[in-house]
């Protein structure tokens, strides 16, 4: 409870900033960048090395995988019958089926589970959330955005140089290799400022604005990705005889609120902006509310 009080901390400090004129308006693009290309894949680093390859590590990679057809084909049945626009469409197919599975998820597992939790987290992260993003939302992108066609190799290129994916592999190629004390404290140094600068950054970007025009698709994206989803993997799970640490972190990340890369990208190809922003924000402030109570059930 006290790590989960203190990121409500760094959101409301974040808030605050945003209302604070020396703070420029890009505080938060800058921000989730240095989370990017330092303390996450310093987070990484650290964590893999720890990792006990078994077959658990299968369970979080198959739930966010099994999220995408769960989420796809409830989107579609909406889409036929609210009659929602291309565009619409486009968004959630986009925007629903990726969670912020880093971002926000790193700062939150490690509020509930602890660290243990953190290497079952990558494997969801990086081997379901983010091949996903790169490969069906390129997809989708080329089919409903209004900017060019599928360029594999730049898909591959992408996931190869994510820089939580160099951090990745540098860590399974390290496995075997026992860092110096120096580079684990300047690693952890860096892996400490993830959760202040993600919370503070989400904080700032904060800015719910709805129109009556957006509700419809809004609430019911956000029911399947925050609401249903978790709820059917939860149930899958418990079918299936699964539990331990790996099941209920695989549960609790299917929760997770849209990724907001996603829905950047989702704004930049011009796929109902309004709509792409309103899940992304509220998305995030309902996951206050949300996950907890997902942590409780599970």
């Amino acid at each position: 409870m006290d790590n989960f009080l203190l990121i409500l901390f760094f959101v409301g400090l974040g808030w605050l900033f945003r209302h604070i004129k020396a703070f420029p308006g890009q505080t938060a693009q800058v921000l989730n960048l240095f989370v990017l290309y330092v303390a996450l894949p310093a987070v990484i680093l650290l964590k893999i090395p720890q990792l006990n390859i078994s077959t658990d590590m299968i369970v979080p990679i198959a739930v966010a995988w099994s999220m995408l057809p769960f989420s796809v084909l409830l989107i579609l049945l909406g889409a036929r019958r609210y009659k929602w626009s291309r565009e619409t469409i486009g968004v959630l197919l986009l925007v629903i089926p990726v969670g912020n599975t880093s971002f926000m998820g790193l700062p939150m597992v490690n509020a509930f589970f602890g660290e243990a939790g953190i290497p079952y987290l990558i494997m969801y992260d990086q081997l379901g959330t983010l091949l996903i993003f790169v490969t069906y939302g390129s997809v989708i992108l080329a089919i409903y955005g209004s900017r060019g066609q599928v360029r594999y190799a730049q898909i591959v290129r992408q996931a190869l140089l994510f820089p939580p994916t160099i951090a990745l592999v540098l860590g399974l190629a390290l496995r075997s290799w026992e860092y110096p004390d120096l580079l684990v404290r300047q690693l952890q140094i860096m892996a400490d400022m993830l959760t202040p600068l993600v919370m503070v950054a989400i904080g700032f970007q904060l800015n719910i604005r709805i129109s009556s025009g957006v509700l419809y698709p809004l609430g019911f994206g956000l029911v399947v990705k925050m609401a249903l989803a978790p709820i059917f993997a939860l149930a899958g799970c418990h079918i299936l005889g699964l539990k331990g640490l790996a099941t209920e972190i695989a549960i609790f990340e299917a929760g997770m609120p849209p990724m907001v890369t996603a829905g950047a990208v989702a704004i930049a190809a011009d796929m109902h902006p309004e709509l792409a922003a309103a899940l992304v924000s509220l998305g995030l402030a309902l996951a206050f509310v949300t996950l907890p109570a997902l942590y409780w059930l599970i």
